[in-house]
Order: structure tokens, then sequence, then C-alpha cells
């Protein structure tokens, strides 16, 4: 009967603790920083848009608690090393660079990076058309490396904390030229202000090590667990159809990419 009893008790715990793993919460690291339409904060500081919206999704299909934390965007790396968060979901590109310190999961999109600059202005998005022109990018991104090493005969390279702060600049004409991810700066140039000031020039050529293959959740090497859900989740959302519905709210193509 003893036995028995302790065969029960072990059991029992091992189901509370399968319970709890399930159930577990995972602080998940993002800039608090306007990038429509992928993240938009309302009148009340609830955040939304369509990677909050694939988050949600995600730790769902996973039976995650995931809880959105606020970390400066050159901080979260830090933040994640040093385990104030879990993950980090917040458009970070997948490149080797970023993997040398954290891992990924799989990617859950991937999209062109493109230049806009002022209208009026006729450039192309390469280095011959951004040689002496003042480019704009946001500090600590694939961005700020892909300028850094392509646009070498640019008069400046300016960095900003914010994409926001670079699109501003750009408005003001303190700027001439702006790379970002092709839909964030899409949404801008569809705003009022983008769309008094500035046009597309084009998307800039590919360089895998740098742009990577895409988008996925910023990782701790040793955390092999979490990595496994997220991707479970990423593909069962993509062959369910929450993805695409989803998507279908913001846009009118396919985020995932090739």
């Amino acid at each position: 009967m003893k036995m028995i009893a302790r065969l029960a008790a072990a059991a029992a715990l091992l189901a509370a603790s399968a319970g709890f793993a399930s159930a577990q919460t995972v602080k998940v690291g993002f800039s608090p920083e306007a990038y429509p339409p992928f993240w938009s904060a309302d009148a009340s500081g609830k955040w939304g848009g369509w990677e909050v919206e694939i988050i949600d999704a995600i730790c769902t299909e996973a039976k995650l608690t995931c809880e959105l934390t606020p970390i400066p965007w050159d901080g979260l790396i830090p933040a994640l090393t040093t385990k104030k968060i879990d993950a980090i979901m917040n458009s970070m590109s997948i490149t080797e660079e970023r993997k040398k310190t954290i891992d990924f999961s799989d990617k859950y999109y991937n999209t062109p990076t493109a230049v806009i600059g002022p209208k009026g202005e006729s450039f192309t998005a390469d280095p011959a058309g951004l040689k002496g022109k003042i480019i704009g990018v946001q500090v600590s991104t694939t961005h700020s490396a892909y300028v850094k090493k392509h646009f070498t005969e640019a008069a400046e390279i300016k960095e900003y904390q914010t994409q926001d702060e670079a699109n501003q600049d750009l408005a003001a004409g303190r700027i001439d030229a702006t790379q970002a991810d092709a839909i964030a700066l899409d949404a801008f140039l569809k705003s009022e202000q983008g769309m008094a000031c500035c046009d597309l020039k084009g998307n800039v050529a590919e360089d895998l090590e740098i742009l990577g293959p895409g988008v996925g959740a910023g990782l701790r090497k040793e955390d092999a667990e979490l990595k496994d859900k997220l991707n479970a989740a990423i593909k069962a959302i993509r062959d369910n159809g929450k993805y695409a519905e989803i998507t279908k709210k913001y846009f009118d193509f396919d985020m995932y990419g090739g």
C-alpha cells in the first residue's frame, strides 16, 4: 500500500510539474516604440498590431503565458542574456552576428528592406544613388550594419534610438534618406506626414550575412525547450490558418516570405 501511495504521489507531482511547464510565464521583450502596422499603442497604452497578434497566437498555441516587457531596443539582447526577459519578439532579424550571442526560433516573417527619401528627388537605393547623402537609420539594427557596409560613400550616417525619429528628421529635411523594413516604411508613407514629404526610392540588394533569412524570436542558447515550443507553435499557426487570418487584417500578401 505504501508503494502504491508513493507511486500515486509521484504521478501527481509529475502531472503538476507538466501543468506548470505548459502554462509557464515567458517575458517577451520589445522596444516600446510605435512601429505600425507591427506595433502601436492605443490611448490607454495597450499595444496592438500585426506582430502583437502573432505573438499572442504563438504563445496561445504553445500554451505559454506571455508578458510583453518593454526594453529599449539596444538593451534587448543584454536583457535576454542577463535573464531579465526570456525572449525577444520585436522584428529582430536572424543574423550570424547576433547568433554569436543568442539563438533564434524559426522565422515568423520575412519582408524586403527599403529606402525612402524626399519627393521630387530621384535617386536609387544603392551605393551610387546614396553617394554624398545623409542617411538615417535606427541604432543597433541590421539596417545600421547594412548602410555602414554598403553605403560607405554617404556624406554621413546618422543613428537614432527609434525609426520614428529618423522618419521625423527625413520629413523635416535634416537627412536625405532612411532605410528600414519595407512594410514599416510603407506605413509611414501612407500617413499624412509621409504622403506629404516622401516616397519610395527602392529596395536594397540582398545581403543574407547582414539582413538574415527573416525575423525570429531571440532566445538564450540554453533554452532549447522554449525554442522547440515556439518552433512548433509557429508551424502550427501557419498550418491551421491562424497566421493567414491575422495577416489578412493588415496586409494583402503572405508575410512569411519565401
